[in-house]
């Protein structure tokens, strides 16, 4: 996995600004009043052709008993938990507080390497640093998150504490994360697919508490299998170590090749499991949408096509996906699983050329035109596939903000019947032609 880095410190030391910095884009809500960040928030960045995990936290008020400063804590020290580094912001303009011996005192207790950012100091005014030498991590650095200056030097620092990510000697060891709210059958599903008893299997919903890794192989095939924890509505969550473990889940989400979105048939499709079917959508992840239980459903000849119905109309902000409807108890159509995950991340991994792809979007065109807004007429000039995993394209336009969400979802869809891209999401990306 990527290192994990926290960054921690007391309330409108610009934590946020900081985090959108390094990110790239505005992530984080950034305002001058205290409280603003309460949740964690999680970007994927890289320096220097290193990766790594940014965790953004609320403002720490230690000295507070007010019940949103203790929650706001909770939050730190989960993210702490999780973290191999800390990057500990700080006022250059307030200068050193009572308030930052506090939560020096308390970062210390993580044991972990800690890289401290003296914000605010636009120009560069490092006497503004020296009184911080005092907290005992080492050498302040000066920065201002809102120019951006001084942020190199602190990422070479956290680059030098924070373990190396060794690339992976099977690059073609698909990963498949099984997710889905408490008590599904996530984990009979993994220890059916594994062939023996991996996980603890119990009626008791929250049984598993963390992502669990384990590597499958099939004659040349081979996979890596990440059972998770149970994902709750966030009203039902209470206890912290369940907050940690929904994390994880949706961090097996970001490094998995293929999810497979385990549903109660029994049950029926949920709220809940909507949301979780949303979070693979937004990550970008292929999924198969896994009915489990579906020995306990009464069924006639119509109960498959009725679920079916349901799940295209619940999900159809994601049409794409692939279900398949089975009992993890009794194994029927577990076999399924693996060829449909193969099936879908090959989908999801699918390159067309350039000069194929204009050929459909422009038999799509003259099917039916582009639309216009205010008489200027909408005209592609030409699309070409720029990423993988999910295919992601960039259509070169004279003007994108003639190019109405309904046409996009239509020529989505033309791509879609001319290539396969079943189970996967793809991206377009509608840029302004610069050579008009």
């Amino acid at each position: 996995m990527k290192p994990l880095i926290a960054i921690v410190g007391r309330p409108n030391v610009g934590k946020s600004t900081l985090f959108n910095k390094i990110a790239g884009s505005r992530i984080s809500i950034v305002e001058d009043t205290p409280g603003v960040t309460r949740d964690r928030i999680y970007a994927d960045c890289e320096w220097c052709g290193r990766a790594f995990t940014l965790i953004d936290t609320g403002g720490l008020e230690l000295k507070s008993d007010d019940e949103m400063w203790n929650h706001i804590k909770t939050q730190v020290e989960i993210a702490i938990d999780m973290a191999n580094a800390i990057l500990y912001v700080v006022d250059g303009k307030t200068g050193l507080t009572t308030d930052d011996g506090l939560v020096c005192s308390f970062l210390r207790k993580s044991k972990l390497p800690v890289i401290v950012a003296v914000n605010k100091l636009d120009n560069n005014e490092v006497e503004q640093t020296y009184d911080f030498y005092s907290l005992g991590f080492g050498e302040p650095h000066a920065v201002s998150a809102e120019q951006g200056k001084g942020i190199g030097d602190i990422l070479d620092e956290l680059m030098a504490v924070v373990p190396v990510v060794v690339p992976d000697d099977e690059p073609e060891r698909i990963k498949i994360a099984i997710v889905g709210k408490p008590n599904a059958g996530k984990s009979s599903i993994t220890n059916k697919l594994l062939g023996y008893d991996r996980c603890i299997v119990s009626d008791i919903a929250g049984t598993t508490r963390d992502a669990i890794d384990t590597e499958l192989n099939i004659g040349d095939d081979k996979y890596l299998i990440i059972d998770t924890a149970g994902m709750r509505k966030k009203k039902a969550v209470t206890e912290d170590l369940e907050r940690y473990s929904v994390i994880r889940s949706i961090l097996a989400i970001r490094r998995a090749d293929v999810v497979l979105i385990v549903v109660d048939a029994n049950e029926g499709i949920t709220e809940q499991d909507v949301k979780i079917a949303g979070i693979v959508h937004d990550e970008g992840k292929p999924s198969v949408v896994v009915m489990n239980k579906w020995d306990l459903v009464n069924k006639d000849t119509h109960t498959i096509n009725e679920y079916e119905k349901k799940l295209r109309e619940d999900l159809k902000y994601m049409d794409y996906f692939e279900s398949v409807y089975i009992s993890a108890l009794s194994g029927k159509r577990v076999d399924n699983l693996l060829p449909m995950c193969r099936k879908v991340v090959e989908n999801s991994r699918r390159r067309v050329q350039t000069g194929l792809l204009n050929e459909v979007i422009g038999d799509a065109i003259r099917i039916q035109e582009p639309p216009s807004h205010l008489g200027k007429k909408l005209k592609i000039f030409f699309v070409t596939e720029v990423a993988v995993q999910p295919p992601t394209f960039v259509m070169k336009v004279n003007d994108p903000e003639i190019m109405h969400f309904s046409y996009k979802r239509y020529l989505e869809n033309a791509l879609r019947k001319s290539f396969d891209f079943s189970g996967t999401p793809i991206r377009i990306h509608v840029r302004p032609n610069k050579e008009e």
